[in-house]
């Protein structure tokens, strides 16, 4: 791969992720605002606290679905 290559590889990787963290910040917002509407405020530790710990677990578990999918996916590729 010569040098042009892989500089156009990793720009459009930086890309990429930077999409990604546009989205990240997008949902985080709209789960914050979510958040919000159902409990209440969420100035107080405990509630921010609470917000980290079920986003976290929604990661967690878009991950493993995420890349079950992917795994799945690859397996029925000839």
């Amino acid at each position: 791969m010569t040098l042009r290559e892989e500089v156009l590889t990793q720009i459009a990787a930086l890309i990429t992720v930077a999409f990604g963290l546009v989205a990240a910040l997008a949902w985080n917002g709209a789960i914050q605002a979510i958040f919000k509407q159902i409990f209440g405020t969420a100035d107080s530790i405990t509630a921010q606290l609470s917000y980290a710990i079920i986003v976290t677990i929604i990661a967690v578990i878009a991950t493993i679905m995420i890349a079950r999918s992917v795994a799945s996916a690859k397996s029925e590729t000839p």
